[in-house]
């Protein structure tokens, strides 16, 4: 009589539901951190934002017409490379009472209404 080998139908079925419990369990960690995802775009995209506000100032500091205005939060999307990516929006905050070099702090709010702050610096080229 020949011996067979292989596993038998109830170590798959233990198996099958062992793997099945790991995966109930990973799955929504995985998504959580979809969200914690978003919310670190959302900060790193308003630190571009910050960092392009400098950038923008010390520029037109250095040739007094080389800058881009910003007399308004929502001017600093065009301070981006490409302007400010689909589903991101900075709340308006009017600045032009502003002396030229102060900043104002504003708020961008990303993909499922995560939020972050970024400075912007009040440039006016025309001074």
């Amino acid at each position: 009589m020949k011996k067979q080998s292989g596993f038998t139908l109830i170590e798959l079925v233990l198996v099958i539901v062992i793997l099945g419990i790991l995966a109930a369990v990973a799955v929504p960690k995985f998504v959580d951190l979809s969200g914690e995802a978003q919310v670190a775009a959302t900060e790193s995209m308003a630190g571009s934002l910050g960092s392009a506000s400098v950038m923008n100032f010390a520029k037109e500091k250095a040739t007094a017409t080389a800058g881009d205005n910003v007399a308004n939060c929502t001017d600093s999307s065009v301070l981006l490379e490409g302007g400010l990516p689909a589903g991101y929006a900075i709340t308006a905050v009017d600045m032009s009472a502003m002396a030229e070099g102060a900043s104002q702090v504003c708020a961008l709010t990303g993909p499922n209404a995560s939020s972050a702050n970024f400075r912007a610096i009040r440039v006016d080229n025309a001074s």
